[in-house]
């Protein structure tokens, strides 16, 4: 059991951003032939390619969190000794967690507003609140993976380690 726990730890969003980008890929295609070849097109197929995008967005926010892998200007990093390197990554990681608090309350309020009043897309007629979820649910996995990133570097500050950067892009 706790194997799958590290696994699914790993992977998680991996796999949910694949499915979202097959998902994705697949139905643009599929629309792109249906409007060429045959000069029809759905309303659905379209709606499913935006939302599938919504939630990968989502999805990928919170995995790069993870991975620390959003944007940053680091420049000051360089020159900065590991312990102060680990506390801005700290403050990082809470000025963050607090964003992340109060936009998933303000996107769990639509998601309730949606539910309340039972508004559906236009073309699957399904349910608004299985597409307006993805935010609270990006944020909700941000917030896991930041308490995660502050363990570890509470953890970095504790021991001496030098802090988890992420993995360089560019060097």
């Amino acid at each position: 059991m706790r194997k799958f726990f590290a696994l699914l730890n790993k992977n998680a969003e991996r796999w949910a951003l694949l499915f979202f980008y097959v998902l994705l890929v697949v139905t643009m295609a599929v629309e792109v032939i249906r409007r060429e070849v045959f000069q029809y097109s759905s309303i659905w197929g379209e709606e499913i390619v935006r939302y599938a995008f919504i939630y990968l967005a989502w999805i990928g926010a919170a995995s790069a969190v993870r991975e620390r892998a959003h944007i940053r200007i680091d420049v000051i990093m360089h020159y900065v000794p590991n312990r102060v390197k680990t506390l801005i990554y700290i403050l990082g990681d809470l000025v963050m967690f607090a964003v992340a608090i109060t936009a998933l309350y303000w996107s769990m309020e639509t998601v309730l507003v949606s539910w309340k009043y039972g508004s559906v897309s236009h073309g699957l007629r399904v349910s608004m609140v299985w597409f307006l979820s993805a935010v609270p649910l990006g944020f909700s996995l941000m917030i896991f993976r930041l308490c995660q990133s502050l363990v570890r570097d509470i953890h970095a500050l504790r021991t001496g380690t030098p802090v988890y950067e992420g993995d360089k892009l560019f060097d």
